[in-house]
């Protein structure tokens, strides 16, 4: 007689991760496979370690551009196409190349596959049902507003650099669209702190991509202020406002530094500290010497790289609108009113909630973080502090610490600049078991404040 073996009791036991889970397990995928091919003879000029290609894989997966090696001079051409590769799909989601590859295949794009690009993406807000279709166009906008980017920077750079002028004005154009701060050059963009080409292009590019895609849809389909989103309206206002306010501030503030921008003609004073307002908001290029710049300003750009770019952007840090959502909370409870509004429209208490997680889980964060390193490195606490922030947005401006941070303290570093990609909320709901309670608990107040 023969037996039969049903196989259901091991497929119920198989491992089910969730998409929070299932994200943070493909960014760690592409991460290793990237810390790899940089490993490869064929990548580098000069032999580097497997710390400093994890790193570097990390940061550029991220987006980050927080780096250990000079890039253009230890990487091969082989590399930097590497590091290419890994900030287009860090910058884009990487569910986002999955989608791509199954329409190519013509193969059935499931429900599990839109929630991860969902969460890949942060388009919570997005329905699933029209998700493939924003993947679609978000990735001929990408591709097409870089090739743009490209033959314009190819004019400035093939003069001026020969053919090699083809690479980097390549190399440039996907580090900013994808915000991700990459240079082929030692001082990044510092010779270039006047240029109004390059000025206008490089942050064109990474304030297009730290808009959010969900905006760039919508403005392209409404065409009108008024008939925006809530969300589109707060992110281009509050994109607005922050780098206007922050464009001023550093303006002022290092008019007499000599070591910045002290000795410029005045619309040099102002190409440079515009590029330095908005760069911040998790790009990463520079075009002054940050390690000159004076501590207001530090402090400054602390709070911009803080904040970050918007949601569902290749951006990171806690996002405009979180920020935004926080003010508009905090001045609400301060006039007395019994719901937060924007625009004639009223703020769904579990964004605020959501608003107010975001935020305390990202100071926690980084104060472990800040705290650990204080212990880990030899360098003055503002530095410790810049570089922390610097990680968790994903902005990869640096006082000059990273090259010479301890062992340990590049894994903090490198833990913080995954965080802040994947986001704190997920990495939250990676390790948390949500339950659904029926019961209800009696309400009693608290004093606070």
């Amino acid at each position: 007689m023969r037996r039969i073996i049903s196989l259901r009791p091991f497929a119920r036991s198989a491992i089910h991760f969730s998409p929070p889970q299932t994200l943070a397990f493909t960014f760690l995928i592409f991460i290793l496979g990237g810390t790899v091919l940089l490993k490869l003879p064929i990548a580098t000029t000069e032999p580097i370690s497997w710390m400093d290609a994890w790193f570097t894989a990390t940061s550029a997966t991220t987006v980050t551009g927080l780096i250990v090696v000079d890039t253009g001079i230890t990487y091969t051409l082989f590399g930097e196409m590497v590091i290419m590769f890994l900030m287009q799909s860090g910058g884009l989601g990487l569910m986002t190349f999955s989608i791509l590859i199954l329409m190519m295949l013509r193969k059935k794009i499931g429900l599990r596959q839109r929630i991860l690009t969902q969460q890949s993406l942060n388009l919570n807000q997005t329905s699933i049902g029209g998700l493939v279709r924003l993947v679609k166009r978000l990735f001929i906008f990408s591709i097409s507003i870089e090739a743009i980017a490209f033959g314009i920077l190819c004019i400035k750079w093939i003069p001026e650099f020969g053919i090699l002028g083809i690479k980097y004005s390549l190399f440039h154009s996907i580090s900013a669209f994808n915000n991700a701060g990459f240079s082929l050059w030692e001082n990044n963009l510092i010779n270039y702190v006047g240029d109004p080409l390059v000025n206008i292009v490089i942050t064109a590019l990474f304030i297009t991509g730290g808009l959010g895609f969900t905006v760039l849809a919508d403005v392209w389909d409404k065409r009108r202020f008024h008939k925006l989103s809530l969300h589109s309206k707060l992110m281009l206002v509050g994109t607005l406002i922050i780098n206007v306010s922050a464009l001023l501030a550093l303006f002022f503030l290092e008019y007499g530094n000599p070591e910045t921008i002290g000795n410029f003609s005045f619309v040099d004073k102002l190409w440079g500290s515009y590029f330095q307002a908005v760069t911040p908001r998790t790009a990463g290029f520079n075009t002054l010497d940050i390690a000159e710049m004076t501590t207001p300003s530090i402090l400054l750009m602390m709070l911009l790289m803080f904040i970050g770019a918007g949601s569902g952007s290749t951006g990171s840090g806690i996002k405009v609108t979180t920020f935004v959502v926080m003010i508009l909370a905090t001045i609400s409870f301060l006039r007395g009113k019994s719901e937060t509004t924007a625009f004639n429209r009223a703020i769904k208490p579990h964004t605020i909630v959501r608003a107010l997680s975001i935020m305390m889980i990202s100071i926690l964060l980084i104060f472990v973080a800040i705290f650990i390193l204080t212990i880990t490195e030899d360098a003055p606490f503002l530095v410790i502090a810049f570089e922390v922030i610097s990680a968790f947005g994903t902005v990869g401006l640096s006082m000059g610490i990273t090259p010479d941070l301890t062992f340990l303290g590049k894994i903090v570093i490198i833990v913080m600049m995954f965080i802040g990609r994947i986001g704190p909320l997920t990495i939250a709901f990676v390790f948390a078991r949500q339950k659904s309670l029926s019961i209800r608990y009696p309400e009693e107040d608290i004093f606070t404040g």
